[in-house]
């Protein structure tokens, strides 16, 4: 980062009052000619991706392509004045189309009217959930989205978008409800002769411009000129009535629509809302934090939540579906020389004009392209490598995210996300529950004391036990506390006069866990052993006092480093014990 970014990073003040809530504002009060000169044409180079892909997801989450183009402009204009991130481009995502097509699809029964209801309302409720979480402050919700996680998910995203847009480009329909459905429709549609040549050789046609230009020409709009390639060939070729096509899109603008839904869709759709709330918000955060920081500015995430908020609840408002922010459309934004919101305001003026005076300009355009353009994203979400990293260095967690990627895949979207936070939320408190503790011992030449299972050389002192807890006590794991400390006393080699915790990782100790520590103490002094503590953190001593377990244990059973409770023990029950350091010193007094 430049002196000047990093100065401007650290400087940043939080602002007050309206500007606070609409940063798009604060950005005209400094805004030039200079900045709009590159704002515009970025805004222009990213219209042609923001048209073929915003009908592409829409294709792909089961609704008419207009609903895309819809879900475009609203957004975009939204960010601009809600938005504190400076070039974050929103809209349909990837990551969101399966979610919204498994929540959707089943209530819809068919009528493409409704299912746009339906998703318009899932925007709306989408919206008011990012907005009261960015109010109440819970950008912390985004850590419930672990790394393995995000990887199962998004596998299980790209294989579920895979399998549904194949028969697009093979030329047919398949009426499914789940993964497993449509992968029987894809293979009997295949195995049953039901593909069209022609619609095959256009949309891997169009496949492979796209890798390929992303392979050795990523300069080139690739998507963009698959997508005018395929129209025109239709066009030249009159292979309308061979191949399906978008056909003329309504002409003008979206209107004000509150969705109509009934009360049990409403219902439905809330969970389904809230799982698109937390892809969504996660995404955003990640992409918000890189930008920023890439820019030098400072990006406040509970802002961006209400932000994301305010954008999906007026695109449902407004004849659109769920959305969020863009890692593929974002990086074209910044390369393309995007310096504000004001790109994204291009880009949707760009969509609007289209609607206004160009409708028709889709007629020819195969369905088989579009199909293209969601599989060519579906490419660039695939997390292979991470999850093959996982596995050489973390198994449980390659479990964990495989577990979501099949119950994405088996279950569908929702349910496998649900699943994997479940399961992440599991192992987490698990590892709260049974943290990891050690019994410690000097290793002649490496300085402190070291666990004596990675160390069996280790030396231990007699009558003395050193015991390390890397956790918090709290309810959950203070029993645990309790009979690892005991195990450790009797299984010593020689009988025990004290225990001393090094308690440099506990980080706090509850109410329930301050018993079990005064029913220790009392089991220690009936076996005639001093429970002493070793590292203790102020704020923790401060709870200990408040319990009243300071005085019982003794202040003086507190001491700052492991090597003073070692060298009191010795001192107190005169003990004999030769260390490797006092060797080592007194062989360099001699030397010298």
């Amino acid at each position: 980062m430049a002196p000047e970014a990093a100065a401007t990073l650290i400087r940043h003040t939080r602002t007050r009052g309206l500007r606070r809530w609409l940063p798009g504002l604060a950005l005209l009060a400094r805004y030039n000619r200079s900045l709009f000169s590159q704002d515009l044409a970025a805004g222009l180079a990213l219209t042609a991706l923001l048209a073929p892909v915003g009908m592409g997801y829409a294709e792909a989450a089961g609704l008419s392509p207009i609903y895309g183009l819809y879900a475009t402009i609203v957004p975009l204009l939204a960010y601009a004045l809600f938005g504190p991130s400076r070039i974050l481009v929103l809209g349909p995502d990837s990551a969101l189309t399966a979610l919204i097509a498994a929540a959707i699809l089943p209530l819809a029964a068919g009528d493409p009217v409704h299912a746009a209801a339906l998703a318009a309302m899932l925007a709306v409720i989408t919206g008011l959930i990012c907005i009261l979480a960015g109010l109440a402050r819970f950008g912390f919700i985004t850590d419930l989205l672990s790394k393995p996680i995000r990887y199962g998910y998004m596998n299980g995203i790209a294989l579920t978008l895979l399998i549904g847009q194949l028969p697009k480009i093979l030329g047919f329909t398949v009426e499914s409800d789940s993964f497993l459905h449509a992968a029987a429709g894809l293979a009997g549609g295949v195995l049953n002769g039901r593909v069209n040549v022609i619609n095959c050789a256009i949309g891997f046609s169009c496949l492979a411009l796209i890798f390929a230009a992303k392979r050795w020409a990523p300069q080139l709009p690739g998507v963009l000129l698959a997508v005018v390639g395929a129209t025109l060939s239709v066009w030249l070729f009159d292979l309308g009535g061979q191949v399906a096509t978008v056909g003329a899109l309504p002409q003008g603008l979206p209107g004000f629509s509150f969705p109509n839904v009934t009360l049990d869709e409403f219902k439905t759709l809330c969970a389904a809302a809230f799982a698109i709330a937390l892809v969504s918000i996660t995404n955003m955060s990640v992409l918000s934090r890189i930008y920023a920081l890439r820019g030098g500015y400072y990006v406040d995430d509970n802002q961006e939540l209400v932000a994301l908020g305010i954008a999906n609840l007026t695109t449902g408002l407004f004849q659109g579906y769920p959305i969020s922010s863009s890692s593929s459309r974002t990086p074209v934004a910044e390369s393309a020389g995007a310096k504000t919101q004001m790109t994204g305001v291009v880009g949707a003026v760009c969509i609007a004009l289209l609607l206004i005076f160009a409708p028709r300009l889709m007629i020819h355009l195969p369905t088989a392209a579009l199909g293209a353009v969601v599989i060519s994203a579906c490419a660039s979400i695939v997390e292979f490598s991470p999850v093959r990293r996982l596995y050489y260095h973390r198994r449980g967690e390659f479990y964990l995210s495989m577990v979501c990627f099949l119950g994405v895949a088996a279950l569908g979207v929702i349910q496998g996300i649900f699943i994997a936070v479940g399961l992440a939320l599991m192992a987490f408190i698990w590892r709260a529950w049974r943290p990891h503790c050690a019994v410690l011992g000097r290793v002649d030449g490496i300085k402190g004391y070291h666990d004596i299972v990675r160390h069996p050389e280790a030396r231990r002192i007699p009558g003395l036990v050193l015991f390390r807890w890397d956790a918090p006590l709290f309810f959950a794991n203070a029993e645990y506390f309790r009979e690892q400390a005991l195990k450790a006393v009797t299984s010593a080699p020689t009988p025990t006069r004290w225990i001393v915790v090094a308690a440099d990782p506990v980080t706090d100790v509850d109410i329930t866990a301050a018993d079990v520590l005064a029913e220790l103490v009392a089991e220690l002094q009936q076996a005639g052993i001093e429970l002493c503590f070793a590292q203790m953190k102020g704020p923790v001593k401060d709870h200990l006092k408040r319990y009243g377990l300071y005085t019982r244990i003794g202040m003086e059973n507190f001491f700052p480093t492991i090597g003073q409770a070692v060298d009191n023990y010795l001192i107190k029950h005169q003990v004999v014990w030769r260390d490797w350091e006092d060797d080592k010193n007194r062989g360099d007094a001699t030397l010298w």
